[in-house]
């Protein structure tokens, strides 16, 4: 595992998953029983940062961004040791090991780490071009996974792209004095 040696950066992850039922099937039922327990956990692990809700709601399954039958999660976490033991660790690993039961076994990455600035909250689309990345090249400072990561300090020129040097510079071009 690989720590953020970088107190500026923080660790987001997003995965996905394809439910075999729609939401509201009596088969899902379990998983979304264990929803409230599980995202209470999270949000009091030491680490969690921030985690994906719904607008109104205590979590993000009604958001449906990477296809009608497609949950997704999206959090930040200040290094990766903090998310290790979240979902390895914890009552997490109970709902992985029941995953089946809901879920597609998917043939293609479906959770991508990377690092970015503390204090940035990423979007999903942010998160979902992460995802795409490492499916089209493989793992990289920029999109990994817990088998194959990067350090903060390995992903420190990722990093700097995303945080503006110059408050000009997060404007777009055209608006550019």
């Amino acid at each position: 595992m690989t720590a953020s040696p970088h107190p500026a950066a923080h660790l987001a992850q997003l995965n996905v998953a394809t439910l075999l039922h729609p939401f509201d099937d009596p088969r899902i039922a379990p998983f979304v029983e264990m929803l409230d327990p599980v995202n209470a956990a999270a949000d009091g692990t030491p680490g969690f940062v921030w985690r994906l809700v719904e607008e109104g709601e205590a979590d993000a399954t009604g958001l449906r961004p990477a296809g009608e039958n497609v949950i997704v999660n999206l959090s930040v976490w200040e290094n990766q040791e903090a998310l290790w033991d979240f979902a390895y660790r914890s009552g997490h690993l109970e709902v992985m090991r029941r995953r089946r039961e809901w879920f597609e076994r998917h043939v293609e990455a479906h959770l991508v780490l990377w690092w970015i600035p503390a204090g940035h909250i990423p979007t999903v689309t942010e998160a979902l071009e992460r995802l795409a990345d490492l499916r089209a090249h493989g793992p990289s400072p920029r999109a990994f996974t817990f088998a194959s990561s990067y350090s903060a300090a390995e992903a420190a020129e990722d990093l700097r792209a995303a945080v503006p040097a110059h408050p000009a510079e997060a404007a777009p071009p055209a608006a550019r004095p």
